[in-house]
C-alpha cells in the first residue's frame, strides 16, 4: 500500500528532526516552501505540518510559523526512601520551578471525600500548579489538601512544593500509593502544557499518607509524554 505524501513528507522532516538537520528552535519550512519542494498541494503540506505538531516534534505560533520543539526528556525517579520532585531535579542538575495557577477552599468530589475521610463539611484546598523543568512546560499537577493543612499553609503553598513544605513543619509523608495511567488533552491542558487537543498525556495519580497511616493528600499529575517520564528501581530484599 502507498503511505500517503502528507505522511512521508512528515517521516522525511521527522527524521531530519532526529539527526539533527533542525535542531530544538529552528524553524521549519513554511506550507508554500513545501509545496514547492515536494511538489503537493497546500493541504498535504499543511497535513504533514500537522503531522509533526500532532507528534510533539513541533510548534505552530501564530503569524510566526512552526517550529521544532525541545527534545529534552525529565525522568522522576519514584524511589524509597522518598525523594520529592523538586529534590530529584536539583540533584540532576535541572532547573525546576512552579507556578501556582490555583489555591482555594472548595467542596471535595465524591471520590476525594472518600479517599482523604472526610467529615461534614466536606471542604479541601485544591491546588494547581505547572511544573517546568529547564523553562520548558513539562506537568500540571491538581491536589486536594485536607482543609485544617490547606488552611494552615496557604500563603506557603503559593510558593513552595506541599511535600517538602509539609515535611518542614512536623509533617512527615510516610507513604504514598500511586497509580500510572494514560489520558488525553482537554482544552485546559491543551492550553497549559502547549499540545493540541486530544494529545496522549500520562498522568500519575497518588495519595499522600501523614503516620499512623492518615491520608492528608490526593492528586494526579499530568504531564507530556516527550519532556517527563518516570524511572523505577527495583531490588529483591
Amino acid at each position: 500500500m502507498a503511505i500517503p505524501l502528507h505522511i512521508s513528507i512528515s517521516e522525511d522532516l521527522r527524521r531530519r528532526i532526529v539527526v539533527g538537520d533542525y535542531r530544538p528552535g529552528d524553524k521549519l519550512p513554511s506550507e508554500h516552501q513545501l509545496m514547492e519542494t515536494f511538489s503537493v498541494s497546500r493541504i498535504t503540506a499543511r497535513q504533514a505540518v500537522a503531522n509533526l505538531v500532532s507528534q510533539g516534534l513541533a510548534i505552530a505560533h501564530r503569524g510566526k510559523g512552526v517550529f521544532v520543539t525541545p527534545q529534552k526528556k525529565v525522568a522522576y525517579s519514584l524511589s524509597s526512601p522518598l525523594v520529592f520532585l523538586e529534590q530529584d531535579m536539583d540533584r540532576r542538575g535541572i532547573a525546576f520551578s512552579f507556578e501556582n495557577l490555583a489555591l482555594k477552599s472548595v467542596e471535595a468530589p465524591p471520590n476525594i471525600r472518600t479517599l482523604l475521610h472526610l467529615s461534614s463539611p466536606p471542604m479541601v484546598y485544591l491546588q494547581k500548579k505547572l511544573f517546568r523543568m529547564d523553562g520548558a512546560a513539562g506537568a500540571v499537577d491538581i491536589s486536594y489538601l485536607v482543609p485544617d493543612l490547606g488552611q494552615r499553609f496557604a500563603p506557603l503553598l503559593k510558593r513552595q512544593m506541599t511535600f517538602p513544605t509539609l515535611e518542614q513543619h512536623g509533617i512527615p509523608i510516610e507513604a504514598i500509593d500511586a497509580v500510572i495511567e494514560c489520558t488525553h488533552a482537554d482544552y485546559e491542558m491543551s492550553g497549559h502544557l502547549e499540545v493540541p487537543l486530544g494529545h496522549p498525556l500520562i498522568v500519575y495519580r497518588y495519595t499522600a499518607y501523614a503516620p499512623q497511616h492518615q491520608a492528608i493528600l490526593h492528586g494526579e499529575t499530568i504531564s507530556r509524554a516527550d519532556r517527563f517520564c518516570y524511572s523505577l528501581s527495583i531490588t529483591r530484599q
